[in-house]
């Protein structure tokens, strides 16, 4: 039987392996019961307490405010995501000029925090999708990416997240989606590469063919400049 000391250096080795328990992300069934305003409360204590541990000077004039500031960032910001009333609504559009070959939103900027450091993920998403009689606004695939990673997140798991929406959206599994971002956790901490970065992808559908999926990676690796 494991000892606690030994539980808390399994469960620390856990987080440095980069480890995902699901394709959800980990939320208690009464996760939404209290308002943003009481959670914002409720945080804001729970930081103050953590800086005073730390031994900081609260009455100082640049850390007064942290607390609260640190709260409304959590749940108005980086984990506003959690939320499903901040889910963009993805509305579709008939496909009416018939366009049948894959389309690619590439680079888009991904904001985005470790959950098992609460330190920032910082990168690129490329998704696509082959239609079959629907299409979604661009700005929309921009917004779901962007709604998933405002969470606590393995990457993994976002990419698998943002692919199943838009599979749901679009009525198709022909989606892919293709994350490229470095991991404070790895890059601030641990081992400290500043150089590395994190790659994962998910492949629905069509995009599980090798001449599909090569073509998209050959899309998202143009050098794009405006």
């Amino acid at each position: 039987m494991k000892t606690e000391g030994t539980l808390e250096e399994h469960f620390e080795q856990l987080g440095d392996d980069h480890i995902s328990s699901s394709e959800e992300t980990p939320l208690r069934k009464d996760a939404f019961l209290l308002s943003d305003e009481e959670k914002i409360e409720r945080i804001k204590g729970s930081v103050r307490e953590i800086l005073l541990t730390l031994g900081m000077d609260l009455e100082d004039d640049s850390l007064k405010g942290t607390p609260n500031r640190v709260a409304k960032m959590f749940v108005k910001e980086i984990f506003g995501g959690l939320h499903p009333d901040r889910k963009p609504n993805s509305s579709t559009f008939d496909n009416k000029y018939k366009y049948g070959e894959m389309l690619v939103e590439k680079n888009i900027t991904l904001y985005s925090t470790c959950e098992h450091h609460l330190l920032p993920i910082v990168g690129r998403a490329h998704v696509a999708y082959i239609s079959n009689g629907s299409v979604v606004g661009l700005s929309k695939m921009n917004r779901i990416v962007d709604y998933y990673a405002k969470r606590p997140q393995v990457q993994e798991r976002l990419n698998i997240q943002i692919v199943r929406e838009l599979q749901k959206v679009l009525g198709t599994q022909d989606v892919a989606c293709v994350i490229d971002a470095k991991h404070l956790c790895v890059n601030s901490r641990g081992i400290r590469d500043i150089e590395s970065s994190t790659v994962t992808a998910e492949y629905g559908g069509k995009f599980k063919q090798e001449a599909i999926r090569n073509e998209f990676l050959e899309y998202i690796n143009m050098d794009t400049q405006f």
